[in-house]
């Protein structure tokens, strides 16, 4: 990180920080105006990103790949107590179990027919076994 004008601490311009990530310069402006960052100033009144502030980019990130919104991150990342975090989190986690076994199930349903060796998919066993639990479960 170079040197900022305002009194020799290691910082980034909101440019450096946001090609550091990846992002738009734009998405670091949203993040500060939802309390997500709070960057310094120096003396021209332009942002600079200290460690924390790479710290906080880091984690918004790792969140939002996660499936959290960013209401749910400024929730978790603003001093949620323990209680509150798993009050936040067990949905997420919930939900995120949810796709985990529809995405096995579909997995399950393309690898059956990549491993069919009959022409007509719908006469591979694997197929045939998944539409009978199906309409097995809407009597």
């Amino acid at each position: 990180m170079k040197s900022s004008d305002d009194g020799g601490s290691e910082s980034l311009g909101i440019g450096a920080l946001a090609a550091r990530f990846g992002l738009a310069t734009h998405v670091l402006r949203h993040w500060e105006a939802m309390g997500l960052l709070h960057p310094g100033r120096d003396a021209g009144g332009r942002r600079r990103y200290g460690a924390d502030d790479l710290t906080h980019v880091a984690t918004i990130l790792l969140l939002k790949e996660a499936g959290l919104g960013l209401n749910t991150i400024r929730s978790l990342t603003t001093g949620a107590d323990r209680a509150t975090r798993h009050a936040i989190l067990r949905p997420a986690a919930e939900e995120l179990r949810s796709t985990i076994a529809a995405a096995r199930a579909s997995l399950e349903l393309i690898e059956g027919g990549l491993n069919c060796q009959f022409e007509d998919v719908t006469r591979c066993p694997n197929y045939r076994r998944l539409v009978t639990e199906r309409v097995g479960t809407t009597q």
